[in-house]
């Protein structure tokens, strides 16, 4: 596997080699890579050339021949964006800030505004993310989806508050204020994501995800939350030849 992204862990000259390695197997040499210093946000920004230094932000849209959007991730969402009609194109990086904050809605918002899409022509591919099956959040998580979103239950394997009743108190005699924590829910990023894309106006047969779970394909990918800070970086491309 490429680490695709810079790190302490991994030298400059290393990362820009596999960049390189990367481009040249998308035969996408020529292409100007345009990279965002991803913060976990809802900004979406429009490009029309390379930006120097990378802005900060988690999504960039553009219509400009010759930019080659990028996300990273090691466990979010990487969700692209194409627009046929209108040869428009974005990329985004979706984690569960970013989710919560609707960015996939804004930045095809950010598509209509700049180039006219819409929504109902734009085609989305969602790459792999940590699953349903591994990705762990507290229950605050799910009370913040809870207030925003009226499918979030579907969202969840389990949509607890932290609030209920916790029978282990009882079970170990343990005084009041020294129970245990609530137990984690299960958050499906990639089911939520689609669901703002549908949400937004694309027709279900314009979305496309994968289902493989960077949690549990390790062999394959890497996962921040099984491999920590040495966790390398994929990166997710889109953008316009000529």
């Amino acid at each position: 596997m490429f680490n695709l992204g810079f790190s302490e862990w991994d030298t400059r000259e290393n990362v820009l080699e596999n960049r390189r390695r990367f481009l040249s197997a998308l035969d996408a040499e020529e292409l100007n890579l345009a990279p965002l210093k991803q913060i976990h946000s809802d900004v979406v920004h429009h490009f029309e050339t390379p930006p120097d230094p990378p802005r900060h932000g988690d999504a960039s849209a553009t219509n400009r021949p010759g930019l080659l959007l990028a996300v990273q991730t090691a466990d979010c969402v990487p969700v692209l964006l194409v627009d046929p009609k209108k040869r428009a194109v974005a990329a985004v990086h979706a984690g569960w800030r970013g989710t919560l904050q609707r960015i996939v809605v804004k930045a095809i918002g950010k598509m209509t505004m700049q180039f006219g899409t819409c929504p109902a022509d734009v085609i989305a591919a969602l790459g792999p993310s940590i699953g349903g099956c591994c990705y762990e959040v507290g229950t605050e998580v799910a009370v913040e989806f809870q207030s925003q979103f009226p499918s979030a239950r579907d969202w969840f394997d389990e949509l607890r508050t932290g609030d209920e009743p916790n029978p282990l108190q009882w079970l170990n005699m343990a005084p009041p204020g020294h129970q245990p924590p609530p137990r984690n829910v299960l958050l499906d990023l990639r089911k939520a994501n689609c669901a703002q894309l549908l949400d937004a106006g694309l027709p279900l047969r314009n979305i496309h995800s994968s289902d493989l779970c960077t949690a549990c394909r390790r062999d394959l990918l890497f996962s921040y939350r099984k491999e920590g800070p040495r966790s390398g970086r994929l990166m997710a491309v889109i953008g316009i030849r000529t």
